[in-house]
């Protein structure tokens, strides 16, 4: 699990004020919100003023590194620098759009991985420009959605010859540093195919974004926003397949970069996807998210994928784990949080064989860990009325039958749903041992049954 921020002028005040960031000035509060999550590899999608090049000599970072320097500090220590974006001045019409002067970016990028990594930095117009922290950044991605954002033509075979000019210039650099390639969108896996038979240079992982929906809340029904996800794990298998005609990237791993409910935004006070007055959809943090990221999480793990990001970390009630203006939790925060917790990276879990009775309604995921304990998540995701929109879905009790899984001492529940607390978020609290272990939820909600040996 980890999650994002979009370093620009509308997000760069969140941990402290831009030009004058120091440890001494960072929120601690919000370091600590964003630390306690554990997340891998916390993605920096710089664009607008986060691209801290304007013209050909004149650099700032202070928009940047305000998002930046503080998130160096905490989780893993290690966020992707995602570059989203292009300086605008190197395209040929003056904004994302045109041909890309190539040598220019790659120019950029050498720059970035000179500022954040080395210990002279780089000098432009008389001046050096050095990144603060002491921690360099091992993690870039080049470009963001570039199959809708800049290439036209032969677009996926452009973005394939510049990743193929880049890379190895970042490398010159610093031999030491790693590659997340395509940032696909928008039902794109084809781009993997053109992808995978034209690199030359290093892919440390292939990234892609999903959203169920891109439009104002009643533009979809909760039915058709669970729907997409099962898709969602679909295409994972097929960016896999698509890999599979290039041997070198047999290893390298999917990760999903971007993933909420629904990719509308503010554009002004319309909505970004089909015009129309912008209304925030709600349910990226009411109970409907507390079945929808359980229910996605064990979707795109089963086909796969390794990483699975939250966009983004301070926003508002559609899109954001915290709020960005008083850094509140939401209930987001603490589904991602106990998703992490219960299913961390690395730990060796085993993925159990079951049966589930109810697979339109309920996604089970019951895994063992190295320590002989098990964790059973069960995502209720049943829909009350099919036109339903935020709705509270359908209470389910539920029996699990863990009794071929040998003999346990304890165990625990943990329950999230639109009882919990968003401030304080969920309290395990033990249940009788029995087999069958029996679970009531009351509508949309996730259970964790943790079983001790």
């Amino acid at each position: 699990m980890s999650t994002s921020f979009q370093p620009a002028e509308w997000d760069d005040t969140f941990f402290c004020t831009p030009g004058a960031c120091t440890p001494q000035t960072w929120s601690t509060a919000r370091t600590t919100s964003l630390g306690n999550l554990q997340p891998h590899h916390v993605r920096l999608q710089t664009v607008s003023q986060g691209v801290p090049q304007s013209a050909a000599s004149t650099w700032d970072f202070s928009v940047l590194d305000a998002i930046t320097q503080p998130v160096l500090s905490v989780g893993d220590n290690s966020p992707e620098m995602q570059l989203g974006w292009a300086p605008t001045f190197m395209w040929s019409n003056g904004s994302m759009y045109g041909n890309l002067n190539v040598p220019a970016f790659t120019g950029y990028t050498q720059n970035m991985v000179r500022y954040y990594n080395t210990a002279a930095g780089f000098t432009a117009n008389g001046q050096t420009y050095k990144s603060p922290s002491q921690s360099p950044i091992t993690w870039w991605g080049i470009l963001n959605e570039p199959s809708i954002n800049g290439f036209t033509g032969s677009a996926a075979s452009d973005y394939t010859s510049v990743y193929n000019t880049v890379v190895p210039a970042m490398q010159a650099v610093d031999p030491n540093i790693k590659f997340v390639a395509l940032e696909l969108c928008c039902g794109t896996e084809n781009w993997v195919t053109t992808f995978a038979q034209n690199v030359t240079a290093q892919v440390d992982a292939i990234a892609t974004h999903y959203y169920a929906l891109c439009g104002p809340p009643s533009s979809a029904t909760d039915a058709q926003a669970f729907g997409a996800v099962p898709g969602f794990a679909s295409s994972v298998q097929t960016i896999y397949t698509n890999m599979s005609s290039n041997a070198k990237l047999s290893n390298v791993p999917v990760w999903i970069t971007e993933n909420n409910v629904n990719a509308n935004y503010d554009a002004g006070g319309v909505n970004a996807c089909g015009g129309g007055s912008f209304a925030a959809d709600l349910r990226g943090t009411s109970a409907f998210f507390a079945a929808w990221r359980p229910y996605v999480f064990s979707q795109v793990g089963k086909a796969g994928a390794q990483a699975l990001y939250h966009w983004d970390f301070d926003a508002d009630a559609q899109y954001g784990e915290v709020d960005y203006n008083s850094g509140q939790k939401m209930l987001s925060y603490w589904v991602d949080y106990w998703l992490g917790q219960y299913f961390p990276s690395g730990s060796g879990q085993m993925l159990l064989n079951f049966t589930n009775s109810d697979n339109a309604d309920l996604e089970v995921l019951p895994v063992m860990n190295a320590d002989g304990s098990v964790v059973i998540m069960v995502s209720n995701h049943a829909v009350a009325s099919p036109t339903d929109n935020n709705g509270d879905g359908l209470t389910a009790d539920i029996a699990i039958d863990a009794g071929a899984l040998g003999k346990f001492t304890s165990a625990s529940e943990l329950m999230m749903d639109s009882n919990t607390n968003p401030t304080l978020g969920p309290v395990s609290i033990q249940i009788p041992l029995a087999s069958p272990v029996k679970i009531s939820m009351n509508g949309y909600s996730v259970a964790f049954i943790k079983l001790i040996p």
